[in-house]
């Protein structure tokens, strides 16, 4: 595993209970407690890892690091 590398996006079920059996995109910020959650609901673990992955996700999760840094 490389020292440094950066935290890695994951799906989570969603503690919100107005949204109960969704997932949600949680990504882990250095220096901030609690991870940003991205992208809102999916109603699988399956589709929201796939938005992860997706160029959408992908791009999100660059753009949330990219302004972590300022």
């Amino acid at each position: 595993m490389k020292k440094y590398q950066k935290p890695q996006a994951y799906a989570a079920e969603t503690k919100d209970q107005r949204f109960a059996g969704t997932f949600e995109v949680l990504v882990p910020v250095p220096d901030r407690i609690k991870p940003h959650k991205l992208a809102g609901q999916f109603p699988t673990k399956q589709a929201a890892e796939g938005w992860i992955h997706s160029d959408e996700g992908q791009d999100a999760i660059a753009q949330l690091f990219e302004n972590a840094k300022r």
